[in-house]
Parts: structure tokens; sequence; C-alpha cells
């Protein structure tokens, strides 16, 4: 049986049930692997499969013996190349950290293996979460399992494309202007973003330390509230981490949005939009309304603003993070230099990357005397200005809805050739960031190449469930699901459909 065509509750339930053992669930996702790496190149590092069957056995134990209870117990997941795992490499995707093995775990990571999880590896991005199609990366690019000549978009590209892939059941991504949504609504899978502060950054390897933020990747709404539910924590560690008074996603997962308020905002359908994308969001839109919901349009203010002021806050944040990586402490050292300047310059210009280096340098001009009040605190009034408007907007609404990219994924290299085109592709994901919100992308439908479409549902601070909700009502009513070709042949092997309706991708008018 294929058990990769399983979500993560489904076969947590039947690891629990006595079906499969966690063993085998781990040896699957490392077979999945061997099969389809060549191709796609999801991941930077595997583990090998003596340490994943070890870790395998012990939870199978602990399953057996009534010690993990949890719904995520035996089921193997990837974790994306910036969250630090004690003895397993970990690069964030650059030459500069291509030797780096940390001496701890970071709390999210920490919190899945409590829940019994087991790590298989850790997936490819772009250079330090720095790029919006996993093309920056040290490594190589990463492919896109609906189609190999596209990308996966990203930084979480690589954590899209395995799940995607079924090269793993699900995996953990990081969120900074729209990591997690973007590539999840390219490559057909659903992801996730928490409120800031839910889920811990201690162990994160920061880029703009205001925005990041971890979340889940998963085949659907319901794995994504449960992996969320095992990742969420306080954590006296992270100093920007929330204490809430309450977790308990999963219990969103209700069929239901009657009399919920749902706004599209008119400022997301204008001029650069692609007419598939269109189209797909309009009849998720239409779905929700047909199920109760209250739609209507409305003005949502100061979004264009959203990409200036993004790219300079992060800029700025990622050129003081990134200060740390000199070749004095850890990670690469250029071989050959004179005194420790020289070394500090050559080891920084070979350790990173063209688009590292672009992003440290405009951050260091905007944060330098002169230019500080002129472009960063202008930048930081913004982003409480578009705050300010997405708590206008969530005093009517409870949900906003729209696309999470203005196209579908484009072919590799493209974006490449042009910066400026790749930053305008983060236009709907950003100001999410920027106000700290919290928001999910799902599967709505392909464009007539046959490539992923994903609707967009944005929160207000600390209202997850109000977009789980959402997002599971039309997932259990929108009629299709969503199966990547570079999954390989679609066996349900008792594994039931998404919505139990047809197995593969339909359009989004159908």
């Amino acid at each position: 049986m294929d058990w990769m065509k399983c979500t993560a509750v489904e076969l947590g339930e039947k690891i629990k049930a006595g079906e499969v053992t966690a063993m085998e669930a781990a040896m699957a996702a490392m077979d999945a692997i061997e099969k389809k790496e060549e191709i796609y190149h999801s991941y930077v590092t595997v583990l090998d499969r003596e340490t994943v069957l070890k870790r395998a056995e012990e939870v199978q134990r602990m399953i057996e013996d009534g010690t993990l209870t949890g719904p995520l117990a035996g089921v193997p997941a990837a974790i994306k190349d910036n969250m630090c795992t004690e003895g397993v490499r970990t690069t964030c995707s650059s030459r500069i950290l291509d030797n780096f093995v940390p001496p701890y775990t970071a709390e999210a990571v920490k919190n899945l293996e409590k829940a019994g999880v087991v790590i298989i590896g850790k997936t490819n991005m772009d250079e330090f979460a720095m790029g919006s199609t996993t093309e920056t990366s040290y490594y190589g690019a990463t492919k896109n399992p609906w189609d190999p000549e596209h990308v996966p978009g990203g930084s979480s590209g690589g954590s899209a494309a395995a799940v995607a892939a079924e090269e793993c059941i699900f995996a953990l991504g990081s969120d900074t202007g729209g990591s997690i949504r973007q590539p999840a609504s390219y490559c057909g899978v659903v992801g996730m973003k928490p409120t800031y502060g839910t889920v811990s950054r201690y162990g994160l390897i920061a880029y703009g330390s205001s925005l990041d933020q971890i979340g889940p990747m998963a085949k659907d709404v319901r794995d994504c509230a449960v992996i969320l539910d095992a990742i969420a924590s306080h954590d006296e560690k992270d100093s920007t981490s929330v204490e809430r008074e309450e977790y308990a996603f999963a219990s969103a997962l209700v069929n239901d949005v009657r009399g919920m308020k749902i706004g599209i905002p008119k400022d997301y359908f204008g001029e650069g939009l692609d007419a598939d994308v269109r189209a797909a969001v309009m009849e998720a839109a239409k779905v929700l309304e047909a199920q109760g919901a209250v739609v209507e349009e409305f003005d949502l203010g100061l979004v264009k603003y959203a990409i200036p002021a993004y790219y300079v806050i992060a800029c700025a944040e990622a050129s003081s993070n990134l200060a740390r990586f000199d070749g004095v402490k850890y990670g690469y050292r250029t071989p050959e230099y004179e005194g420790l300047h020289n070394m500090y310059k050559k080891t920084r210009s070979e350790g990173f990357g063209p688009e590292v280096k672009r992003r440290i340098m405009l951050g260091s001009f905007v944060l330098s005397s002169g230019y500080y009040d002129a472009y960063y605190l202008k930048a930081l009034r913004t982003k409480a200005l578009i705050k300010q408007e997405f708590d206008r907007a969530f005093e009517k609404y409870d949900v906003i809805l729209g696309p999470a990219a203005p196209t579908t994924a484009p072919k590799l290299g493209e974006s490449l050739d042009d910066p400026i085109q790749m930053y305008l592709g983060d236009i709907y994901t950003i100001s999410v960031n920027l106000a700290g919100l919290p928001g999910i992308t799902v599967p709505c439908g392909t464009d007539q190449q046959g490539l992923p479409v994903g609707v967009q549902l944005i929160g207000d601070c600390f209202k997850e469930k109000n977009i789980l909700r959402a997002a599971y009502t039309y997932e259990q009513n929108r009629g299709f699901t969503m199966t990547a070709p570079g999954a390989g042949e679609n066996k349900k092997d008792g594994c039931r459909n998404l919505s139990g309706m047809s197995e593969t991708a339909e359009g989004g008018n159908d």
C-alpha cells in the first residue's frame, strides 16, 4: 500500500489502529524520496535510513505503551532548512552555512518531536529565505511537481514541492512575506501562516525578525490545524512569543460559514492579476457564498505601499541579522586571506549569493546615516498605517478573501532575469506579515496550463479559527481535490479523498 497518499491525520489514525507501523510509514517516505528526489530536488539533506528507522522504532514503542496518543505520532515529516536541528546540518541553502551543524533544535521542531513526528529531512529553500522561487538556493533549484519546467515558489518551495510530490506527509515552512502561502498556491497544497508570535522563532535562523513566522504545509486544512496545534506554544526563549489563552485550532474545523462576513478587496483584483487566477478565486468566493457566507467587495487602501515598505524593513533587518556570518564563529571561511578584514570581505563575498548580497546592501543603505529617517522610519510608519487599515476592515469582516499570487508558477529562470518582477509577485501576501495577521492558502483550481491556483484567506490577529473554518468549509464543498502529476499514480489505498470527490485537479470554474 502507498501510505504516502494519506493525509497526516489519516496516517496517524492508521498507525494507532495497527494497520501500519511508524517504521513502515517512515520507509515509505524514504522510498518516495529515493524515487522522486532526482527530479524535484525538494531536499538539501535527507537523513540516512538507519537514523530514521531508529527514531520510528522509538515512536512505535511509545505509541504501543500509550505514551504517545496524539494525532501525529509516527507521521514522517520534513523541515525547512532554516530551522536548527541538533546534529543535523542546517544550511539555509547557503554556501556560508554549508558545514553548519547546530548544537540545539528549534522549538517548533522540538514540539513536533514531542508529538511523535518522525523527521526525515531538511527541505530546499531560497538562500536565507530571500526569493520567491527557490532558485536562489546554493544547492540548485527545486522543481514544481505539477510541471518540472516551472518553479515551486518560495522561499519554502522545497517544503511545498515535497508535500505535493508526496515525498513527505507534511512539512514546516517559514513565512516572512508570503513564503508559505505563495509556494502552497504554486504547488497545489495548503499552507498556513499563523499570527506573529504564535509559533516560537527560537532556532529559526532569522531573515526579518519582526516578520518571520513558522507554519505548516500539508495536503488539507485539517492537517494544517492539527499541526498548528502541535507546534504553537509560548516560549520564554523567544521574546516575541505570545502566551495565548487558547489554542485548540482543530476545534475550528466545522463545515459551516452561515452568517460569516467575507470581504473581497477591490484593490486585489486590478491590473496584473491573471484572468485564470481571478476566475478561480472568484469561484471560491461563490462556493462560500452558497454555503451561507455574506460576501461583498470593499476598498482596502494602502496595499500599494506594502511592497516598498516590506522590502525596506525586511532588508534592514536582514543586513543586521546576517552580520553574524563572517567566517569567525561558524560556517564557511575563505581558505586564503590576508588579515581579519580581508577574511570578512572574502568570506562574505564567496559565501553569500547575489540575491542575499543585494538585500544586505539595500538594508545597509536604508539604515545608514542620512537615510534612516527617509526610508526605514517611513517604512515603519507605513507598516503601522497598513495595520490600521486591516483593523478597520476587520471591524466589518470576519475573513478577507483574495488571490495568493497574481499568476500561477512561472517557468524556471524567468524570475531571476527580473528581480523586481519577482518582488512584485508577493503583492498579495506581504501586507499580512507587515500587520502580523494569520493567513491560509487553499487550492481552488488550475489555469489553462494545468498549474494550480490558490485562494488566500486572511484573518484578524489571533483569529486563526475564522480562516480555518472558512478554509475547511470551502475545501469540503469545492467539488474536487488537487493531486500533482508528480505524486505518481493516484491510488488512495484506504485513504479518503480530501472532499470525497474526484481524484484529479479540475479547473476552478467547474
